[in-house]
């Protein structure tokens, strides 16, 4: 049945509900209606192909995880904070966990909202009216009958009820929802990896700046030892004044340096801070140090097997491309025909005593003829859709190759650097001490122990960044498994 036709129906039956009660009222019998105007059937519209909600954008992703809600106000206690500790709190914390989390409840929204679809919709109410009538509005013309009628009045309670019998689009667009909703999920647990990953990235970067300043400290001793010495000896005699200024130099070089490394240590901090939601301004230290120590991984064939196994965000992909092929069959399933039924039943009279029951029921199948190509751009845009997700998901598929062959070679090279760095810090600790002999003996000037200081510095500095690039690897390679969540502390600690 049309919408104008059935509008005309309404109408005419509302006109001769009140034409009735006119006469009823002219007559002195109470206007008691027993009849009620039927609820349209419940057909369903073409719904197009609206994704669901599963995730954020890898942009938006990388944004949020910069960024925190704080989880309160500081405190006086200076907090001595773990690596669990940190990766806790940010799981809570941290925006991209809290957006993710959001769109997931999203994603379960959106399943309810299609199954609303199938469901039946049930509604009850009850009214008292009041009403007076110009029969000439209705072109009512009757000598007998008075033109105004009323004020009139009658109470009624009634209850409806609407079923979708059989409809393919709606089944598919739950099945759709339901497939999203999992993605969300996983899409959700894939930023908890990443979010543990940069978590342990900040913890490392505090530890490496920390490192860095006990390591300048140790330099500005140094250059303050030689200064010292330097003009010892210039005032007795047994050195020359340029001695003096180039330690000098040295000396405040190795300050400016120190200085450097304090300030981004703090900076570091209120990276990590920023990161789990610490409090504003709360002061904290690190109760771990993450010592080096070596992992034994499995081989890169096992790896990538585990990492395809593994990986939420392989899995979401997957999931995303199954409810944009389910999300076509819908597009599709418009085109079949549409079952359903519509019920009411009601109580009406001028007063709930003298009250008398009325019903209506309505059966009825919709079946689209013409749609003006509704049904065909609805599909075209689901086809799009689809290859867009079966693109996704192969670049992810690529994306976790790269990932997992990376970070093997990021963890060798690591190993590598740390042994051949950690030589290099020995040699020049023995290079230093050799020239500081040779400088208090006389046989050399300044110049020697200033550039051993120099190759020291390096020296140290090469091996703190290599001993940071090596748990960076082992905790890459975890998110590159899949299992950074779960277990970084058995990576990063060499269990």
């Amino acid at each position: 049945m049309s919408s104008s036709t059935q509008f005309l129906l309404n109408r005419a039956r509302s006109l001769a509900g009140v034409t009735i009660a006119a006469i009823f009222c002219f007559f002195g019998i109470p206007p008691v209606f027993f009849f009620s105007i039927p609820a349209v059937a419940q057909y369903s519209s073409g719904m197009g192909t609206a994704g669901y909600a599963s995730g954020q954008s890898a942009a938006a992703t990388t944004s949020a995880i910069a960024g925190s809600v704080p989880s309160g106000p500081a405190t006086n206690e200076v907090l001595h904070l773990s690596l669990r500790d940190a990766i806790t709190q940010a799981l809570r914390y941290n925006l991209a966990t809290i957006e993710s989390g959001e769109n997931a409840r999203i994603a379960r929204g959106q399943r309810l909202l299609a199954l609303s679809k199938l469901l039946p919709q049930v509604s009850a109410g009850a009214s008292e009216n009041v009403e007076q009538v110009n029969l000439s509005t209705f072109g009512i013309n009757v000598p007998i009958i008075p033109k105004v009628v009323g004020p009139f009045s009658y109470s009624s309670v009634d209850a409806n009820l609407s079923l979708t019998l059989f409809s393919f689009e709606s089944i598919q667009r739950f099945r759709s929802a339901r497939t999203a909703e999992q993605a969300a999920k996983l899409n959700y647990n894939d930023v908890l990896d990443v979010v543990t990953l940069a978590v342990g990235n900040a913890y490392l970067q505090v530890i490496e700046a920390d490192s860095r300043i006990q390591a300048q400290q140790a330099q500005v001793q140094n250059a303050k030892a030689l200064y010292d010495q330097a003009r010892d000896e210039e005032q007795a005699g047994t050195a020359p004044r340029i001695d003096v200024t180039r330690t000098e130099v040295q000396l405040h070089t190795e300050e400016y340096n120190l200085s450097i490394a304090r300030n981004n240590f703090a900076v570091a901090k209120l990276d990590l801070g920023r990161a789990i939601g610490l409090q504003l301004g709360q002061e904290f230290s690190l109760s771990d140090q993450l010592p080096y120590s070596d992992i034994n991984p499995p081989s890169v064939d096992d790896a990538l097997k585990i990492a395809y196994r593994s990986r939420n965000d392989f899995r979401a992909t997957l999931d995303s491309e199954k409810a944009a092929a389910q999300s076509l069959s819908a597009a599709k399933g418009e085109r079949f025909p549409v079952l359903a039924a519509n019920g009411e039943y009601g109580d009406v009279g001028t007063t709930f005593g003298q009250s008398h029951g009325d019903f209506a029921f309505q059966a009825g199948v919709n079946i689209p003829i013409f749609t003006g190509g509704r049904i065909k751009g609805d599909i075209t845009q689901a086809e799009a859709e689809l290859r867009q997700r079966k693109a996704e998901s192969e670049n992810v598929r690529g994306q976790i190759d790269y990932d997992v062959r990376t970070a093997f070679l990021n963890l060798n090279a690591a190993k590598e650097q740390v042994t051949v760095a950690k030589q290099n810090v020995e040699l020049a600790n023995e290079n230093l001490a050799r020239s500081k002999d040779r400088f208090s003996s006389g046989v050399t000037d300044s110049v020697e122990v200033v550039q051993a200081e120099q190759s020291l510095a390096s020296a140290n500095d090469q091996y703190l960044t290599s001993l940071y690039n090596h748990n960076f690897a082992k905790l890459s390679l975890a998110r590159a498994l899949g299992v950074a969540r779960t277990n970084y502390d058995q990576y990063l600690g060499g269990k």
